[in-house]
């Protein structure tokens, strides 16, 4: 029984630091940028987007493709890093154990 306890008190401190990352992830902010800056767009760690940033010289009302494929690009670079950000961050906490398939942050 004493091993149980053990158990019972590393999964609650598992619990509570997985808690304490979905917090910092929440504030944690990264930028994805395309069109060698000209769009950069800010997350989150939970991938919301905070905020958007395009080059003047990109509104051109004839070139409005262009502006929507470099906001996409920037908004995947973006995420990709977050994607990155919480892999890390899930590694240091799990002590480089592997995470069951299919097991994301954020939740």
């Amino acid at each position: 029984m004493k091993n149980l306890g053990n158990l019972m008190k590393q999964a609650q401190e598992m619990q509570q630091k997985m808690a304490d990352m979905q917090a910092k992830l929440s504030d944690l902010e990264i930028t994805g940028v395309s069109g060698g800056g000209m769009v950069q767009v800010t997350l989150n760690g939970r991938g919301d987007l905070k905020r958007l940033k395009i080059d003047p010289s990109l509104c051109n009302p004839g070139e409005v493709e262009v502006l929507e494929d470099l906001v996409t690009a920037a908004v995947n670079d973006g995420r990709a890093r977050v994607e990155t950000r919480v892999q890390e961050q899930m590694e240091s906490l799990t002590g480089g154990i592997p995470l069951p398939s299919g097991f994301k942050l954020p939740f």
